[in-house]
């Protein structure tokens, strides 16, 4: 008889204070969940120069293939202004069918649903599982991501661990269950460019070089439009970030002026036939700078098959409405799994995800819960 509840485990998960980096508190309580249900669990500390160590988990039942896995991270956002909140934001609090807390939404409750779901799959296949069922579960989605899920991946290929299809427990749902199911992502590059010039004061312009115009002119090159999307993709787009000079002063003219954007950008693309056109428009400008780049994902698109049919048939079952096939939004660790299988997405519904009062329906943890093991039954289940 299966014993663990989504709910409640939802709230000890919450209850987890695990701001970006967990710190491993509610990666072991997980850990320990998924031993009780015979999970092979390893607990892995990966650590670089410059950025905080991360625990993450990697749990596995079963050696068959295929292995399909669940994927996700335990990290949260920081709260922001706690006496803002109308409840306590690790408390984990039930208020009129709504569970509030850091997490809730983003992403911990989508976690129980996965070890909830897989508990009552098994219980109802008993020795008739096909394959195995595996949890990647990082502690660093929210930051760097340089020692979480993308590291774990390594240290899978260097062992000849392979995962054969994986569902991402992001939150997909803009406004209610059963919208959208994500089977691919923008890209998104980033660029810092700095124009160099010469401090001086503002009655001699003479004899100093005011960087600002200079700046101006190349952003002005980067506002045309990138493309037009395609069937699969919303077009590619480039957003300013940010300006700065460095300038306090009403009477000194800046010695640098620097300014960063980014781009989100669909599969019309490769990182670097990107820069390539970005550096093409900016040298129009005719204007001397220097650019660093920094790629924090790739775009990609998983076929329309077997996994993104098992969710969506999974979620017409249980809600009655067929999501729509998605690849709108940010960027979430499926850009580092997507290279080694097939990656969708599907969770609760993100409309207070990193807000105060993040909050969830009950009802709709429940019902992600039944989604999921439907999506084992009908991918694992003989």
């Amino acid at each position: 008889m299966a014993s663990l509840d989504p709910i409640a485990l939802s709230q000890e998960l919450i209850r987890h204070e695990s701001v970006t980096p967990d710190k491993g508190d509610a990666l072991d309580h997980l850990a320990s969940v998924l031993e009780g249900l015979g999970f092979n669990c390893e607990k892995l500390v990966f650590e670089e120069e410059g950025h905080a160590p991360v625990p993450n988990l990697y749990a596995r039942l079963g050696s068959e293939e295929p292995n399909f896995c669940f994927a996700g991270h335990t990290d949260v956002v920081p709260v922001g202004a706690s006496d803002h909140w109308s409840v306590n934001p690790f408390a984990a609090e039930v208020k009129d069918g709504q569970l509030y807390g850091r997490g809730a939404s983003d992403m911990k409750s989508a976690i129980a649903a996965f070890v909830v779901a897989t508990e009552r799959f098994l219980e109802k296949v008993g020795d008739g599982r096909k394959g195995s069922i595996s949890f990647l579960i990082t502690g660093d989605e929210e930051g760097d991501a340089v020692n979480g899920t993308k590291k774990v991946l390594d240290w899978m290929r260097d062992r000849d661990e392979k995962i054969d299809m994986c569902l991402v427990g992001e939150p997909t749902n803009p406004t209610e269950m059963g919208q959208m199911i994500k089977i691919g992502r923008r890209g998104s590059l980033h660029g810092i460019i700095t124009v160099h010039g010469i401090q001086g004061h503002v009655a001699y312009p003479h004899v100093a070089k005011n960087p600002i115009p200079d700046l101006v002119k190349l952003l002005a090159t980067l506002e045309a439009p990138l493309d037009k999307g395609n069937d699969r993709f919303q077009p590619s787009n480039l957003e300013i970030v940010n300006i700065d000079v460095g300038n306090e002063s009403h009477n000194v003219i800046p010695a640098e002026a620097k300014a960063r954007f980014n781009v989100r950008f669909n599969n019309e693309y490769t990182p670097e036939a990107l820069q390539s056109e970005l550096t093409r428009r900016m040298g129009c400008a005719g204007v001397d700078y220097d650019i660093t780049w920094w790629l924090s994902g790739d775009s990609f698109l998983t076929p329309a098959g077997p996994l993104s049919d098992a969710v969506q048939d999974a979620a017409k079952e249980r809600l009655g409405v067929e999501p729509e096939l998605s690849t709108t939004g940010g960027t979430s660790d499926a850009r580092f799994i997507k290279d080694m299988c097939p990656v969708v997405e599907f969770g609760l519904v993100g409309a207070t995800m990193h807000k105060i009062d993040e909050h969830v329906a009950v009802a709709d943890i429940q019902a992600l819960t039944d989604i999921y093991e439907g999506v084992l039954t009908r991918l694992l289940g003989e």
